[in-house]
């Protein structure tokens, strides 16, 4: 679906150079998925022990060499401080706290190097509603640009980009730019709070190049449009300006809570996904093309059967800043 103001028109992904112009800036987020999701046995009894990874303990950029990391553990109830998991022959966790949503803060000890423990022991943890956890679908769960390490979910609006179309947007004048947010819980966190202002975003970390800060910046200044890949894109680059009145290169940590109202700097056209209610990525796109634009958009792709979630159809967003919402 393209989403142009009050404009609704419906193309295929692989129409995307068509829909953008030469000179447009696509910023990608090259983040690779790293096999997060574990299995161990609760020692000594043995019992089923499911592991997600989110991050080092105490710094949210991703570490290989660290051995304490915070996670999502199940069944947390049985998994409290002092509890041992194993993971056949390549070693233990103990678990050194708890905190509350089932969170652990694990401390590894391990007879391999902890990227070769991931190889054998992690899998991609895809998302609950995909049932199939094949190794084709493992596959799937990781753009097709993905280099840097880091992130428990894939930034998916870039799922459907293939190598082929790169090409043809490249031959279309449309440039592009790369940069790396490590994605973790704080996107898919839902909203529990009963106002949307007393949610609380999880902080994840960023890295601008120095060659993408610079391409961004020049687009600004040419009055060229910087069109970002993903909701991930969005945030790094708007919380980047937010705090250094421009886009800078270098490392960064953003918990950027997008809302109505919010002023963007830098995004003038997003690609996305249709995403789940009461969730912050939702209201991250009604911010950017204004609620109701954004209902009614979500009406009828319910109504022409889109699909939705991390392997579901896609929405280029158009913002017209003169539109009223």
């Amino acid at each position: 679906m393209v989403l142009d103001a009050d404009v609704r028109t419906h193309r295929a992904f692989s129409d995307l150079p068509e829909l953008l112009e030469p000179g447009d800036l696509l910023v990608l987020n090259q983040t690779r998925v790293i096999p997060a999701r574990l299995t161990g046995a609760r020692v000594p009894s043995g019992g089923r022990v499911e592991v997600v990874l989110l991050h080092p303990a105490g710094n949210p950029r991703y570490d290989p060499g660290a051995v304490r990391w915070e996670a999502l553990v199940r069944p947390a109830r049985r998994l409290r401080p002092g509890a041992r998991i194993a993971f056949g022959e390549v070693g233990e966790a103990v678990v050194l706290g708890a905190a509350d949503g089932g969170i652990r803060e694990l401390e590894f000890a391990l007879r391999v190097p902890f990227e070769r423990f991931l190889e054998q022991i992690g899998r991609l943890p895809l998302p609950p509603y995909v049932r199939n956890d094949s190794a084709q679908a493992q596959e799937r769960y990781q753009t097709v640009f993905a280099t840097v390490p880091g992130s428990v979910a894939a930034p998916t609006a870039s799922l459907h980009f293939t190598p082929e179309l790169f090409e043809r947007l490249a031959a279309r004048g449309v440039e592009t730019a790369r940069i790396a947010l490590d994605v973790g819980l704080g996107t898919f966190r839902p909203i529990s709070a009963s106002k949307i202002d007393d949610h609380a975003m999880h902080a994840e970390s960023y890295e601008i190049p120095h060659e993408a800060a610079a391409q961004i910046e020049r687009a600004r200044r040419e009055g060229r449009r910087v069109v970002a890949a993903g909701t991930t894109v969005v945030r790094a680059l708007e919380g980047n300006a937010r705090e250094h009145g421009s886009v800078a290169a270098g490392p960064g940590l953003t918990d950027l809570f997008v809302t109505p109202g919010f002023r963007f700097r830098v995004v003038g056209a997003m690609i996305t996904n249709f995403h789940l209610p009461k969730s912050s990525l939702l209201v991250l796109v009604s911010a950017f093309a204004g609620r109701e634009r954004i209902l009614r958009a979500y009406r009828e792709a319910v109504a022409r059967r889109y699909r939705f979630f991390s392997f579901g159809d896609a929405m280029l967003i158009i913002r017209r800043p003169e539109a009223a919402p």
